[in-house]
């Protein structure tokens, strides 16, 4: 790629950890689907002397583009546009129309609250925000503080800087405005047009997949025009590959060759997720859950996505052994005979919720998360998993999950999604 940039995330809750970045893989996603390759992301405090540092290294490192994120509200630690600016040589002036924008935003939001407000600091805080750098053009804000894109400059070797406010959702706004600006669109002007495609498999082990891109590297000319990235989450492997138009044909090799060694594994090969596929297999069903250690996060994961209750009809967290008895009538000498971490429990759990919850198919857990509960026959991280549906047999399944409580709760919530998926798959 001919094309590169780099993401500085500024603000001190970031960097102390109080606040998650969310900024920063954003952008870098929109730019990597854009054929833009994002050489570096970093975080810095609010400090002027640290966001320099942090711009003037991205410069360094050649990059066409550099986006910033933060700093640029009305406080005296917002200070980015200023810093950026300094380092450019550029004088700050006062954009009178950028001014009345804001105020006209502050107003609107000024008549809503009931409460007195100074207007000293407040006229200051706008004044403030509507200061521009010389030469640089101003993007209007979704919130009130503005974006600003400050020009390269080539004689200094410094390059184009886009400079984005901290919210995310303010930030996501105000990212199509902010591509049409000419700095950054003569920038995007030379980006060469990538392809991005990815795999999905389940339970397939990075050192399985490693051995076949060996095979792989050997068997397909142009692999090296491949840029594959792979990232385990969960026991989901995503197989993501970036690549020119060029390389079209030695991709189609290459997906031919993961469907050779580990088709069974895969469960996508167009980029969706489980989650997509459940949701369009369950198009004219009715699903339920009956939850001991998952304590509802499959039913929250289902119902995660607009349009559910199209087929999600309920959940039971039937976490004591009462709840399992009463509720979802599993019979109490089946808990005292096999537990009620036991594939048979599990079944009569499914069972019940497809008749209580009134579903055609229901899918149940009933596990040992930890840290403590386990036993030589059953330790920490065995999960008992079944599947309901009306007219065929109840199947049940017993894992032994790794890691701890969070982590034997995730992956149990994983490998429900794809028990669902499996049991609704079309007949081959």
């Amino acid at each position: 790629m001919t094309v590169r940039a780099g993401v500085v995330v500024t603000g001190t809750e970031v960097l102390s950890g109080r606040v998650t970045d969310r900024n920063g893989p954003w952008v870098a996603q929109q730019l990597l689907e854009m054929g833009v390759d994002v050489a570096h992301i970093t975080v810095c405090g609010d400090r002027p002397a640290d966001l320099t540092a942090q711009v003037q290294f991205l410069a360094d490192q050649h990059v066409d583009l550099i986006v910033t994120t933060g700093g640029l509200g009305p406080t005296a630690d917002d200070l980015t546009v200023a810093t950026v600016a300094a380092l450019y040589g550029r004088e700050l002036h006062l954009d009178p129309e950028l001014e009345r924008h804001i105020d006209a935003i502050v107003e609107r939001w000024r008549s809503r609250m009931s409460a007195a407000i100074d207007s000293g600091p407040l006229q200051a805080g706008i004044r403030k925000q509507a200061l521009v750098p010389v030469g640089a053009l101003s993007i209007p804000p979704t919130g009130t503080a503005p974006g600003v894109v400050v020009p390269a400059d080539r004689a200094g070797g410094l390059p184009a800087v886009l400079i984005l406010p901290g919210p995310p959702r303010e930030l996501q706004a105000m990212w199509p405005a902010a591509l049409e600006t000419e700095p950054v669109a003569e920038v995007l002007a030379r980006r060469t047009q990538i392809r991005q495609s990815t795999i999905r498999a389940y339970t397939l082990s990075e050192a399985d997949l490693a051995a076949t891109l060996r095979t792989a590297e050997r068997r397909i000319a142009g692999f090296d025009d491949l840029e594959i990235t792979t990232c385990l989450r969960l026991g989901e492997l995503e197989i993501v590959t970036r690549y020119a138009e060029s390389a079209v044909s030695s991709y189609a090799e290459l997906v031919a060759l993961i469907d050779e060694h580990h088709g069974a594994r895969v469960f996508s090969d167009d980029g969706s997720t489980i989650d997509d596929i459940v949701a369009d297999r369950l198009a004219g069903r009715r699903i339920g859950t009956a939850e001991s250690c998952t304590g509802g996060m499959i039913a929250a994961r289902l119902t995660d996505r607009a349009g559910s209750s199209a087929y999600v009809v309920g959940a039971v967290v039937s976490y004591a052994n009462e709840t399992k008895i009463g509720l979802l009538d599993v019979p109490a000498g089946m808990i005292d005979e096999h537990g009620a971490v036991s594939e048979p429990v599990a079944a009569a759990m499914a069972e019940g919720a497809l008749r209580r919850v009134g579903v055609d198919i229901a899918v149940s857990t009933s596990g040992i998360a930890g840290p403590g509960g386990g036993t030589d026959l059953k330790p920490v991280g065995t999960v008992c998993f079944a599947i309901a549906e009306t007219g065929r047999p109840t199947r049940t399944r017993t894992l032994r999950l790794p890691g701890d409580r969070a982590s034997v709760r995730a992956l149990s919530t994983t490998a429900a999604m794809h028990m669902i998926a499996d049991a609704l798959a079309p007949a081959r």
